[in-house]
């Protein structure tokens, strides 16, 4: 997932965002009412989140310039 980020455009990096923080959510609601299956993952999807808000902000700010698909 690393390198597809820099590929996505700005649509795709909101739409990643959104479905990486609901499964942010959902696994934090499994890890308190259950046993999690990955204890991993809630670092993980936390990095992944980090890197689609840093792609987004690079993008803000002009560093990176957009990709159109």
């Amino acid at each position: 997932m690393k390198g597809k980020i820099d590929e996505l455009n700005m649509e795709e990096l909101n739409r990643a965002l959104r479905e990486n923080k609901e499964k942010l959510r959902l696994e934090r609601f499994k890890s308190v009412t259950s046993k999690v299956d990955n204890p991993n993952l809630v670092k993980q999807l936390k990095r992944t989140i980090a890197r689609i808000l840093t792609v987004k902000n690079e993008y803000t700010l002009g560093l990176r310039a957009p990709r159109n698909k």
